[in-house]
């Protein structure tokens, strides 16, 4: 790249140029360039707010990918690159059975809530503080941050973790942002990004991407989401998907000067994967459900972490989600026990529109969701900031 303090606003060009040329053909009619380096930092967001995504029979468009340059890479041998499917991300047979979306909390708990905000000043408060965390996720990169998102069990909410965090960055920020599922058996980012099809995978493009690829080339690889975000999804939703190390690494080295932010949806620990990922990452989120089981798993991977590397648990935060109105423990002093370990922690109340599954509508959660949202992904991102 030829500036690397640079590098975002040649990769805007890139795609204000695509989105110019109606007519142009498929990706794979233009010819690869290096990827340039952009020449200035992100603009403010239009106002200070909560992302809002469209609804979700919005149709996110799967791009034909470009062919890919014959060149090899020394030291590898590179498998035949067939050209997959597309496949649905939901089955047809099964496209019936979804309800309509709920919201987060009731109605009487949100004209409540509503009322007590008039008459007092903490919409104000909110306000400065949207406004504070939008500064944070605004701030330029040199490099682009990685952020990987694991957790103990099944279950615990990693998935929909990652979908929020990549929701926001993707709101506030106005380079591209990445989510990658590195979480091939099955994984459900996808579905919960929105995505109607799937097509390549993150094995396949481990096989494909070479260093001179433009953004335009990557990007007929990916699923293209709103506000300026893409998805490289784990597998087609077929049992028996793998994903080794060395296609992980490949895929993440080649692809992290694309994107100012990417964020990781990782197998639960311990798979290797997610070991990688979490090492190789600026920043770690572990996510745990507020259950005592939840926090008391969390408590020993956060005392194991403290015998590594300083920086693997002062860049890690913990996501504590609600799995109830009512939980069964004292979320806060829960909390406080694992603070004192030495990461950070956010708690991510219940809500009734994220417990419900299916594609996440950031219009749909409750207040107090979104704003735990976004200052869990305001201290991710400035922890990332802080490891080069």
């Amino acid at each position: 790249m030829s500036n690397a303090d640079n590098w975002q606003g040649d990769v805007l060009r890139d795609l204000r140029s695509a989105s110019a040329r109606p007519g142009q053909q498929q990706p794979q009619e233009r010819t690869s360039t290096p990827a340039q380096a952009p020449h200035q930092a992100p603009s403010p967001a239009p106002a200070p707010g909560v992302p809002v995504s469209p609804p979700p029979a919005a149709a996110h468009a799967v791009p034909s990918a470009p062919s890919p340059s014959p060149a090899g890479r020394p030291g590898r041998t590179r498998r035949p690159v067939h050209s997959p499917d597309s496949r649905p991300v939901v089955d047809g047979a099964l496209a019936g059975t979804a309800r309509r979306p709920v919201r987060g909390e009731p109605s009487a708990l949100r004209v409540s809530r509503a009322m007590r905000r008039l008459v007092s000043s903490s919409a104000a408060r909110e306000v400065a503080e949207l406004t504070h965390v939008a500064e944070f996720i605004q701030q330029p990169v040199t490099t682009g941050r990685q952020i990987a998102v694991t957790s103990i069990r099944g279950g615990a909410g990693k998935t929909t973790v990652a979908a929020l965090l990549g929701t926001a960055y993707a709101h506030y920020r106005q380079d591209p942002v990445l989510l990658v599922e590195a979480d091939p058996a099955l994984g459900s980012l996808p579905l919960r990004l929105g995505a109607d099809a799937l097509r390549w995978t993150t094995a396949d493009l481990a096989d494909i991407v070479e260093p001179q690829m433009s953004l335009l080339d990557v990007t007929g690889y990916l699923v293209q989401l709103p506000d300026n975000a893409w998805l490289l999804p784990g597998s087609q939703g077929r049992i028996g998907a793998m994903l080794d190390i060395s296609a992980y690494e490949r895929v993440m080295v080649a692809l992290r000067r694309y994107f100012g932010v990417t964020v990781v949806d990782c197998e639960t620990l311990p798979a290797e994967v997610a070991r990688v990922a979490l090492s190789a990452a600026q920043a770690r989120v572990l996510a745990a459900p507020a259950t005592m089981d939840g926090v008391t798993s969390t408590y020993a991977v956060l005392q194991w972490m403290q015998g590594l590397p300083r920086h693997m648990i002062s860049g890690t935060v913990v996501a504590l989600t609600g799995t109830a109105a009512r939980p069964g423990i004292d979320v806060a002093a829960a909390a406080e026990k694992l603070r004192s370990t030495g990461a950070a922690v956010h708690v991510l109340p219940h809500d009734r529109h994220l417990a419900a599954g299916g594609a996440l509508r950031t219009d749909l959660l409750a207040r107090p969701t979104r704003l735990a949202a976004a200052r869990l992904a305001a201290e991710v991102f400035q922890l990332s900031q802080k490891r080069r």
